[in-house]
């Protein structure tokens, strides 16, 4: 009993450990592969805890293996767009202008019933009040809603004009100081072009953006890697 006490005990000492450096996540908030990585370490960690019998190392080798995997693939998809699409895969956009998207709810295997629920849930019952509702990666549905510049208290409260203006989602050009073609491509733009738009903001080479976007009001918006240390230095923080 003493020995299935520490064998506990270390196991459980490992996989917190081993969760621990994988990040700080939800469970709703893991992607795909994360989630697997998850349930395959529970497992791993359970078999040795239940039978004494087997070898310590049965447990700890392949946890160890899966963090390991698990670094392995975020530092490929840190370095590269097109891995991110094919490891993570893409959101997808269930409802546009409150028109449903059948052939994408087909393609998540998601029913009406399912779809309306979850818009519920989130406080939309009507498909007209919702101008984006889109199936991120991690499951969760993210809804951008028709009167979002009102809402958001960007516009006054007097100015009809701001508040009936169409939201747009935003368009990522730059991300971890990778041109983003395919959000280039379909706003039917070269890469010449956001090189322009930046030299237009006094920055010379893209590798000093961590990112660049035009917002759902359609405004250009970006951050240099240094800013954020540049302002901790100036509030003191």
């Amino acid at each position: 009993m003493f020995i299935v006490f520490i064998r506990t005990i270390i196991l459980y000492s490992l996989v917190v450990l081993v969760m621990r450096l994988m990040g700080k996540r939800q469970i709703g908030e893991l992607q795909p592969y994360e989630f697997v990585i998850t349930i395959m370490i529970s497992d791993l960690a359970a078999l040795p805890m239940q039978d004494s019998r087997l070898p310590l190392l049965l447990g700890i080798i392949p946890i160890i293996t899966l963090l390991f995997l698990k670094t392995i693939l975020s530092l490929i998809q840190l370095k590269s767009q097109a891995s991110r699409k094919i490891i993570d895969g893409e959101p997808s956009i269930l409802i546009y202008k409150g028109k449903i998207n059948y052939d994408v709810l087909k393609k998540q295997q998601i029913n009406l019933d399912e779809l309306l629920e979850e818009l519920r849930l989130a406080d939309y019952f009507n498909l007209d009040e919702i101008q984006y509702a889109i199936l991120e990666n991690g499951g969760q549905l993210s809804v951008l809603p028709t009167n979002y510049n009102s809402q958001s208290g960007n516009s006054n409260s007097n100015d009809n004009t701001s508040k009936t203006k169409e939201v747009q989602l935003p368009k990522i050009l730059i991300s971890d100081g990778k041109i983003n073609k395919s959000s280039l491509t379909r706003m039917e733009k070269d890469e010449q072009w956001i090189i322009n738009v930046l030299k237009n903001h006094n920055i010379n080479s893209i590798d000093e953006v961590l990112i660049a976007l035009y917002d759902t009001e359609g405004n250009f918006k970006y951050q240099l890697y240094d800013e954020y240390s540049k302002e901790c230095k100036k509030e003191g923080v």
